[in-house]
């Protein structure tokens, strides 16, 4: 049994090390906010109540929801990846988008993340209304988070994601702590054009709450602890509802 664990473990890292590898290939700076999205709307479905959704590949039926729209074009990008690594080792969706995501965190200058690997893919969408909404308010988000088992601490490092992309945090390509820096400052209240557009509801909504905003004071005062806990919650976001298989 020992000599067959530790051969499967083999196994793991080499496929692990080949993911990676095939998904630096299509994963630019400018791609990685979309592929991390990604992550979040395969494994933000969890719900504790019922153990249902999460980390298992069912957004490749989901992609046609609002929600998820400009998802498929992030989709594509890992398919050449998955194609890749498929003709050598076939990996799940849910493995795939996962490792994806902590790649386009650390190719961005993000914390680097280690992501097991193992998890089955669904057969069939997730029930729909399941992802937290960008109109919710602080009480709404962190009861959401809650019943996917994630706390308010999590919650407020894992919305530090949205340091990358579009939402006017920072550098739309670098992974850092500005996200709570910007926060801070709530450059929407001014009535600076642009500056209004800065984030969405949900992010506007975190700074207005004191649990909330003592998590984003620590965050933007050191990006080494917000490194550590993004890289904690995201772990657990991921392995969140999976399925696993067993050796």
């Amino acid at each position: 049994m020992e000599d067959l664990s530790a051969k499967a473990l083999q196994s793991d890292t080499n496929t692990y090390m080949l993911i990676r590898e095939e998904v630096r290939k299509v994963v630019s700076k400018g791609k990685a906010a979309g592929v991390l999205r990604l992550v979040f709307h395969d494994a933000g479905t969890f719900e504790m109540d019922g153990n249902s959704g999460g980390m298992n590949g069912s957004i490749v039926y989901e992609l046609e929801r609002p929600e998820n729209s400009g998802l498929k074009k992030s989709l594509k990008i890992l398919d050449k990846a998955k194609g890749e690594v498929d003709a050598i080792q076939q990996v799940s969706w849910a493995d795939m988008i996962a490792v994806a995501g902590a790649e386009a965190v650390s190719i961005c200058g993000g914390p680097t993340i280690p992501v097991q690997l193992g998890r089955l893919d669904s057969l069939e969408p997730d029930a729909e209304g399941q992802l937290p909404q960008e109109s919710l308010d602080a009480p709404g988000l962190k009861q959401s988070f809650e019943r996917k088992g994630l706390s308010t601490q999590e919650l407020v490092a894992l919305s530090g994601a949205h340091t990358l992309g579009s939402k006017g945090f920072g550098s739309p390509f670098v992974f850092d702590n500005s996200y709570y820096k910007i926060l801070l400052e709530k450059p929407w209240k001014s009535s600076g054009g642009m500056s209004s557009m800065v984030g969405l509801p949900s992010d506007h909504a975190l700074v207005e709450d004191d649990e909330c905003l003592r998590w984003i004071k620590k965050y933007a005062d050191n990006q080494n602890m917000f490194f550590d806990d993004f890289k904690k919650a995201y772990i657990k976001l991921v392995n969140s509802g999976a399925r696993w298989k067993s050796l």
